[in-house]
């Protein structure tokens, strides 16, 4: 199969502009709002529920959840779904047993809740490391995505890419801050759920709006397991503990964490994990009928000739049923997916280094506004 994929279109780089221009244009007005560190931190904890939840999932729907599992379903087929369902189950944790407390015991980090009733220097040297390394992680997995996909879109060299994602974010958390990070992931919501519907449902209108008869398809071709479980874990201790290990994880994502204090109260961060997990749900179905779609319309072997993990499914898939217009709106939705997690990640772990280690260990408690605002900025 040919695609545009690895040279530059004009459709992909306007697409591109007009996100990075709405992006930068957001950033610009909150630096004027961003004037404090409860600000920086926190947003002013002005953030209302439904605006929370978007951002939220915003933050949650990364370029693992786009690209890598849809990806994961077109390779693996119905196996692919423990990814999905394993992340979502982790949200009903987040809701009854995270949220409230969090809000109420907290100023800005989790680290807070931790130390509030333990020796302050220790747990927070401790739950630092802890959560500087998953962000570290997890950060280093969203630009090596960011690099992948431009360097495909644009035919420049993965380096040059990173640095181009790394320079963009950083504006938007230098100079805006919360205020600016959340808005972003608003706008990345709103056009990833917009997108992955418009994609579902061009695959669905091939196929008479019949889910079943594309799974049908699918197994027709490829043969009945792939509508079976066990194909990718198949040993159940195994299943159990990646469940597990998706489950908890959901619950302790710093970046995720954070989004807890941007609301004024308990009862509004518990109404904003309600609104995330409806969103977050819906994608999740979504994901399972594009990754299903590209297994079919676009083939594995096309698939895995782009890009061995199957990354590349939806962007493919994109242009198959769309055109050029279509990929080129999709690539920008998943590097707005990039952008936004990787600013969520950036400000907490500006958060962890600023506000846990140099305000409360380094300086004991004892540093102003402006001493905040600077060691978070200069973090």
């Amino acid at each position: 199969m040919s695609s545009a994929l690895g040279e530059p279109n004009a459709i992909t780089i306007a697409w591109f502009l007009v996100f990075i221009g709405l992006s930068l244009g957001i950033t610009i007005w909150a630096s004027r709002k961003t004037r404090s560190a409860d600000q920086f931190y926190a947003a002013g904890r002005s953030v209302t529920a439904l605006q929370n939840g978007l951002a939220l999932a915003g933050d949650y729907m990364s370029a693992a959840s786009f690209l890598g599992i849809a990806g994961l379903v077109a390779l693996s087929g119905f196996d692919g779904l423990i990814y999905s369902v394993g992340f979502l189950v982790g949200w009903p944790i987040v809701m009854f047993l995270i949220a409230e407390p969090l809000r109420n015991l907290g100023r800005y980090t989790f680290t807070d809740v931790v130390a509030f009733r333990l020796r302050q220097v220790p747990i927070r040297i401790a739950a630092s490391v802890g959560s500087l390394a998953v962000v570290s992680f997890y950060l280093i997995a969203q630009m090596v995505g960011a690099g992948n996909l431009i360097r495909l879109l644009f035919g420049i060299p993965y380096e040059f890419a990173v640095v181009i994602v790394g320079a963009v974010m950083l504006a938007y958390v230098l100079f805006g801050g919360m205020i600016a990070t959340t808005w972003v992931q608003i706008v990345k919501a709103v056009l990833l759920l917009a997108g992955a519907s418009i994609l579902a449902l061009l695959v669905l209108a091939r196929f008479s709006f019949n889910p079943l008869a594309l799974f049908a398809e699918a197994a027709a071709r490829y043969g009945a397991n792939v509508l079976a479980p066990g194909r990718l874990v198949n040993d159940p201790l195994d299943a159990v503990s990646l469940g597990l290990a998706l489950m908890l994880g959901t619950a302790g994502l710093p970046h995720i964490l954070m989004r807890f204090y941007t609301v004024p109260d308990a009862r509004t961060a518990r109404t904003s994990v309600g609104y995330a997990t409806a969103f977050i749900g819906f994608f999740y179905l979504l994901t399972f009928i594009l990754g299903f779609g590209a297994m079919v319309i676009i083939g594995r072997e096309s698939i895995t000739a782009f890009d061995a993990g199957g990354n590349m499914a939806a962007p493919l898939l994109a242009e198959g049923v769309g055109g050029t217009p279509l990929l080129g709106f999709i690539a920008a939705v998943a590097f707005a997916t990039i952008l936004a997690v990787v600013a969520g990640l950036t400000l907490s772990g500006a958060a962890t280094l600023s506000h846990d280690l140099w305000v409360n260990v380094v300086r004991r408690g004892h540093a102003d506004e402006r001493e905040q605002l600077v060691v978070a900025r200069g973090a």
